[in-house]
């Protein structure tokens, strides 16, 4: 895949710092449906991945009750928001809540994936992707990275803020803030099993390989980010494997219905489809793990039920996720995640 033309081609880009970052910017953060590339290291020219969130505390059903966090980072004297550098080993997701932790002390929990901001910064391009996080638990402690933290009003917030461009991935928070999600379905296609032509049994016990054995221990740090509170699973042994570690670490039952899996949408369709809004209406963030023609399939029949038109092509990798988010029971923002694998 082509990269993208990035900011740190045009002409004295050499010289700009993080604190240059509103010189030039792009801005990739429009729209509910977002999707992080399947190479996101590879997007563009000599890039820096980086990851953060708008954290956040009160109550979304009632705004005047919500603050953000404004963080003062003594070593730019600026006032921006939480994020930092991807270390090796480590997907997107896990980079936030890392450097979410190890900046500010505060747990969190993930939610809204607002998309991403690109800047350069000297020799490279700095792309740094933005959720949403409800702080959970935690204190924060003056360090070397942040010495104050504020929370503030989101008007108030916008004007402290140092930069522009923390200032549009505000508004962008706000906006999701006014359509709240009731509930939030992580939505995995299983890990990657042995080839079926190779398989010689019952197709439902072919295993995960080894390469799926992986994806299945990288997705505990990713979907562990946003707080599930269920599992689910469709019948195949390979979607079991896939949640069980996640499973393990969270103290949690997978309860397995057949509906959730292929054969239950080609033959039952309405069946499949009750099955997800049963999940759905439950609330709170639960864990679905089902196979290759249900997920996309049942994505476009949510997104055309819903409020978020889906036009494009509906991605469903093996080890992928999709976090989708419902207000009322509707389909209202999707953020596409091709692989828990690190992204460096």
């Amino acid at each position: 895949m082509p990269k993208h033309t990035s900011p740190s081609a045009a002409s004295g880009s050499a010289t700009l710092h993080e604190q240059d970052k509103d010189t030039q910017r792009e801005m990739f953060i429009t729209g509910r449906l977002q999707e992080i590339p399947a190479k996101p290291h590879d997007e563009f020219e000599r890039t820096t991945l980086a990851a953060g969130a708008v954290l956040w505390r009160g109550t979304l059903s009632d705004l005047s009750t919500v603050e953000v966090a404004c963080i003062h980072r003594p070593h730019y004297d600026d006032w921006s928001l939480a994020k930092g550098k991807v270390d090796p080993d480590e997907s997107l997701v896990q980079t936030a809540v890392r450097e979410i932790k190890e900046e500010t002390g505060y747990d969190v929990r993930l939610g809204k994936l607002l998309g991403k901001t690109v800047y350069p910064v000297k020799k490279t391009t700095k792309v740094v992707y933005y959720w949403t996080g409800e702080v959970t638990g935690g204190e924060f402690t003056p360090n070397d990275e942040v010495d104050e933290i504020r929370w503030l009003p989101i008007g108030e917030a916008r004007e402290l803020m140092t930069y522009d461009l923390d200032r549009e991935v505000l508004d962008k928070a706000e906006k999701r803030f006014r359509t709240p999600a009731d509930a939030r379905v992580l939505y995995v296609r299983h890990a990657r099993a042995h080839e079926r032509e190779k398989w010689a049994g019952d197709d439902n016990l072919r295993p995960l390989d080894k390469k799926g054995r992986r994806q299945s221990e990288m997705l505990v740090p990713l979907l562990s980010a946003f707080r599930p509170q269920r599992i689910y699973s469709a019948q195949p042994e390979r979607c079991q494997s896939t949640v069980a570690p996640l499973a393990d670490e969270l103290g949690l039952p997978v309860a397995v219905d057949a509906r959730f899996g292929d054969d239950a949408w080609l033959s039952g369709m309405v069946g499949a489809q009750a099955a997800f809004t049963d999940v759905i209406a439950q609330g709170g963030t639960s864990v679905v793990c089902a196979q290759g023609e249900i997920i996309p399939g049942l994505i476009a029949w949510l997104s055309a039920q819903g409020t978020l038109p889906i036009d494009g092509e509906i991605h469903a990798k093996k080890g992928s996720v999709w976090v989708l988010s419902f207000h009322g029971g509707q389909l209202t923002g999707a953020d596409y995640i091709p692989s828990a694998l690190p992204v460096r």
